[in-house]
């Protein structure tokens, strides 16, 4: 634990991740991952309802995925910004609201490690997340106590990280792919200065798509269909898959699985994964070209790559993007450990630390912002951009309009984002109507939009007629979900009981005792069914020196199974 008078109440720096969430702190001149209570600074994005109701987060959550699927659930990330419910067992949760437990770990890890209480926190998410999913995010932290004082950009994020690091002087792209999201970033350090140029991306493309990709062909090859399959068993499929794909550059891989009653074999090598994976790998190709059109360059201007991202280990992925930019990326910083650094980094900003005060920040708006026109009375729905996505921000732009006819009394304002031409394809922001007093003929007016790094959007219309204006703020708090909602979500958490911290290291053992019981046949199943109850023998006897040995003999005996 740290000396709480050396930082009596820092910025964390938080990478809310798909697959895995970090949180790192700027201390002593640098920025520091923080352990949790496993001592791992990776904790699993996933949430589990435990057997006496108790709510468990990381890694015992990880390994119930297996052994409990319904009442387990994680890549919550995926579905933020919409209204899906997940299920714990009888319980539902939003994604925010899982989300938020999440973040709460790492709250409470951090205040361990601190030893002193925090409640702010830059949190990175993925460029091309939306306006909505970023107000759930910030919505995410308010429930588990924490104020945002920035969102950034995760490509943002590890090129701070990256920049202070190496200190050049040097054009460069950040390709990350973490496991549900793909962000492509092209930015140029002149240190003190990051200006990023340009910044685009796919909200559903990631190492989850291919591990799904090889499960279904798996499947297909079984000709069975996932309905087919019990929930249990198809969850330890696709965790045996996933540890397939890990290991592919050790040559082919075979897996043994009992499926709908008989043992079943499938093996896989590289080639055969590249074809699978063809249709994934060509989605990567269209962001690559849109941010480099966007930032007017070509691959040969470019110094540098930087990969970023779990899923960028991924001896097809780095191959691909060798060939694509004709060098290697970068590898020798952690791809699963930058974005948070680089948070760390952006709080350090924030808080004006001696060490990094200097350091300067440009970013973009990654998506196009406009409103709904009409080209004549009888053509509307038509959007018509006012900020173009990869504008430097802070930024305010101004566009002029007409009424469509001249007695016309109210004109509405609808904002969107995206890249369509029609509106009923973008993605609907927000709506406000404007009256106006009729004097028989076409009136005109400016509409402005002013947008800051914070995503906050302020739309200002000006009657040129009258002069009259009128000002809009974006409701920053998410669609849909009125005060009585949010009320809800707060309740609703603040009645859970949360699995005790201290007690996780048993809990999690417990839990990687049962999966690798479930996964395993014959004597091995023999040799770990005893030491499930060795260790249950331990805590039943609440001595915390022999559960303390126990644990270590039986997690390494783990080890060495591979489990």
């Amino acid at each position: 634990m740290q000396d709480a008078r050396t930082s009596p109440a820092p910025l964390l720096g938080i990478d809310l991740g798909t697959t895995n969430s970090l949180v790192a702190v700027w201390r002593d001149g640098q920025a520091q991952l923080i352990p949790n209570a496993l001592g791992d600074v990776l904790t699993p994005s996933v949430v589990s309802l435990d057997d006496d109701g108790s709510i468990l987060v990381g890694a015992p959550a990880r390994a119930r995925l297996t052994t409990h699927p319904e009442r387990t659930v994680g890549a919550f990330k995926r579905f933020m910004g919409s209204d899906k419910k997940l299920e714990l067992g009888e319980q539902s949760f939003s994604p925010e609201e899982l989300s938020a437990l999440v973040l709460g770990a790492l709250k409470a890890d951090a205040e361990a490690f601190l030893g002193c209480p925090v409640s702010e926190a830059v949190i990175s998410v993925p460029a091309y997340f939306s306006d909505e999913q970023r107000k759930r995010t910030s919505f995410a932290a308010e429930l588990a106590g924490l104020n945002v004082q920035r969102l950034i950009n995760e490509p943002t994020a590890a090129a701070m990280a990256y920049g202070l690091h190496e200190k050049k002087f040097e054009r460069t792209l950040i390709f990350d792919l973490g496991g549900g999201t793909f962000d492509v970033t092209v930015l140029e350090y002149a240190l003190p200065l990051i200006e990023v140029h340009a910044s685009t991306g796919d909200n559903f493309l990631g190492g989850e798509d291919f591990t799904a990709a090889l499960l279904q062909a798996c499947l297909q090859d079984w000709q069975l269909k996932p309905s087919a399959v019990a929930p249990q068993t198809l969850a330890s499929l696709a965790d045996a898959i996933e540890q397939l794909k890990c290991k592919l550059s050790e040559g082919e891989q075979h897996l043994s699985c009992e499926v709908a009653g008989e043992t079943r074999q499938w093996s896989l090598d590289e080639a055969r994964a590249l074809k699978i994976w063809a249709g994934l790998l060509a989605r990567i190709r269209a962001p690559i070209e849109q941010a480099l059109r966007d930032a007017r360059v070509s691959p040969k201007d470019l110094d540098s790559l930087v990969l970023v991202g779990g899923a960028t280990r991924m001896p097809a992925v780095q191959q691909m993007v060798a060939t694509l930019f004709g060098r290697l990326p970068y590898r020798h910083l952690d791809p699963d450990t930058i974005v948070a650094l680089g948070a760390a980094t952006q709080a350090a900003c924030k808080a004006r630390d001696e060490a990094i005060e200097e350091l300067i920040l440009t970013d973009v708006c990654p998506y196009t912002l406009g409103i709904s026109a009409a080209r004549s009375e009888e053509v509307s729905g038509v959007f018509a951009p006012i900020i173009e996505r990869n504008t430097v921000i802070p930024t305010s732009r101004v566009k002029r309009f007409s009424s469509t006819h001249a007695e016309q009394k109210m004109i509405r304002i609808e904002v969107y984002q995206g890249e369509r031409p029609w509106v009923r394809d973008n993605i609907f922001i927000d709506a406000f109507d404007i009256e106006l007093t009729p004097n028989g003929s076409i009136q005109s007016l400016d509409v402005r939009f002013s947008y800051d790094i914070n995503g906050l959007l302020e739309v200002d219309v000006t009657l040129l007629d009258t002069g009259k204006q009128h000002s809009h703020s974006i409701d920053r708090s998410p669609t849909g979900l009125d005060q009585q909602a949010r009320q809800a979500s707060h309740a609703r958490l603040a009645g859970l009981k949360i699995h005790p911290r201290d007690a996780l290291p048993n809990r999690t053992l417990l839990a990687r005792l049962e999966r690798a019981w479930m996964q395993s046949l014959g004597d091995d199943r023999e040799r770990i069914g005893s030491w499930l109850d060795d260790f249950s023998s331990a805590l039943a006897s609440q001595q915390p020196e022999q559960i303390s040995r126990q644990r270590q003999r039986l997690s390494e005996a783990l080890e060495q199974l591979r489990f």
